[in-house]
């Protein structure tokens, strides 16, 4: 069975392209982890996708459960900067 998931898309609900246009990777930076090289590590469950030319953040929803504060966090961005979000 697929993971089911949230996707928080780089466009408002009034259909303007939400800027900056590297948003997804510093929200999902935000929530990472250093690795090696100080490199940053993305949360296994929070991705960076580009969807239909979008820049999206696609997020586990059993994260909800697993880290509830990471999740909140997520989607009260989305909903703070009015971005569109779907299911998946």
């Amino acid at each position: 069975m697929a993971t089911e998931k949230i996707i928080i898309k780089g466009v408002t609900t009034n259909g303007d392209k939400f800027r900056p246009s590297d948003w997804a990777q510093r929200l999902a930076t935000a929530v990472g982890t250093p690795g090696h090289g100080r490199r940053i590590k993305y949360h296994p469950k929070v991705q960076v996708a580009l969807i239909e030319g979008i820049n999206c953040v696609v997020v586990a929803k059993d994260l909800e459960q697993e880290a509830p504060m990471l999740y909140s966090f997520l989607t009260d961005f989305a909903i703070t900067n009015q971005l569109q979000m779907e299911d998946s």
